[in-house]
């Protein structure tokens, strides 16, 4: 059978079916699927060899899935929708009068909504890993949890090894941004972090980010700082996952890098402003002992993957201190 899956967005999210995919690839080797994403997203899936990758426009306007349909109705048998969103049902739609199979996942937006915007119902939630692995039952698929790191890409790592040259000491990564401004520590705290990290002869701090702005400022962090380099900009997705390879930890705030970090095996010291780990968005496989997180304030967690205001103006979630950081990554 052919199976199409639908996963649009963001970075993050695409990189946590990596585990899921990963896995009915392995146990469905017979099988076919394709996965429709953004084009630089493929480099997560080229070690799986029945999975092929279907470039989507990640706004996938009404015309755009019309155009899908038309281009994938005579190719698949049945499919999952990860997205689960207006112009991903009516894709759906299509395809089941095509005559085709359908599974969604369910992201209980209902009780997410009920804990951050209410703070009813604070409990753990199911991990999008657990909701990605139920769709993937529904579609009558099952998964495993065996997923550890993805294979090595040997032309990327070299082009790592020209680039950056053997490694020596200790080599740590920081991920100091995300899309919202609640999701990120103060300017003053993550420069405390790579002055403090920078001093040690034996290390070398990479700072990793996207975006003309973000680059700007780590370009100019690195121009500070003694032995700290920013790879923002200058590597392909396939680099960026084999630079990590090779990093003995990463530190960031719960955004994507956490969830590029697992796919490569690697620790992630993760730092939670105002969204929290019971939403469901901890990154696979990772030791819990490794978040950083306010756990004195009662408004948290006010958002599921950030927002760029607070409902009390001082953004207390943000108080954490580089000591904190650094304890963690010493220890």
């Amino acid at each position: 059978m052919t199976y199409l899956i639908i996963r649009l967005a963001t970075l993050g999210n695409v990189a946590m079916t990596v585990p899921v995919v990963a896995s009915v690839s392995r146990r469905y080797p017979d099988d076919h699927f394709i996965i429709a994403s953004k084009k630089e997203l493929s480099a997560m899936f080229v070690s799986m060899p029945n999975v092929e990758f279907c470039e989507v426009d990640n706004r996938l306007d009404w015309q755009g899935v019309f155009t899908l349909w038309k281009r994938l109705k005579g190719r698949v048998d049945a499919v999952i929708d990860l997205q689960n969103l207006p112009r991903t049902r009516l894709l759906d739609g299509l395809m089941r009068l095509s005559g085709k199979r359908i599974a969604r996942v369910h992201y209980g937006r209902i009780r997410k909504h009920l804990i951050t915007a209410l703070g009813i119902g604070y409990q753990q939630l199911p991990s999008e890993f657990d909701r990605y692995r139920a769709a993937f039952r529904r579609a009558g698929l099952e998964t495993d949890t065996d997923f550890e790191a993805l294979p090595v890409n040997k032309s990327a790592a070299k082009e790592v090894k020209r680039i950056y040259g053997e490694k020596e000491g200790k080599w740590i990564g920081l991920a100091p941004f995300a899309k919202s401004k609640s999701n990120m520590l103060p300017y003053r705290v993550t420069k405390d972090i790579i002055d403090r990290l920078s001093r040690n002869e034996d290390t070398h701090v990479f700072l990793f980010g996207a975006g003309v702005i973000e680059s700007e400022m780590l370009r100019q962090w690195a121009s500070v700082f003694p032995r700290t380099t920013s790879v923002a900009g200058s590597l392909t997705l396939a680099q960026e996952l084999e630079l990590m390879r090779q990093l003995d930890v990463m530190i960031c705030m719960d955004s994507a890098n956490q969830h590029l970090s697992s796919l490569v095996g690697l620790r992630a010291i993760s730092v939670w402003c105002a969204t929290h780990p019971i939403i469901g968005f901890m990154g696979w496989k990772q030791d819990p002992r490794d978040i950083i997180q306010r756990n004195d304030l009662a408004c948290r967690p006010c958002t599921c993957h950030g927002t760029n205001h607070c409902r009390y103006g001082n953004y207390a979630c943000k108080d954490i201190e580089a000591e904190t950081i650094i304890q963690r990554i010493y220890e």
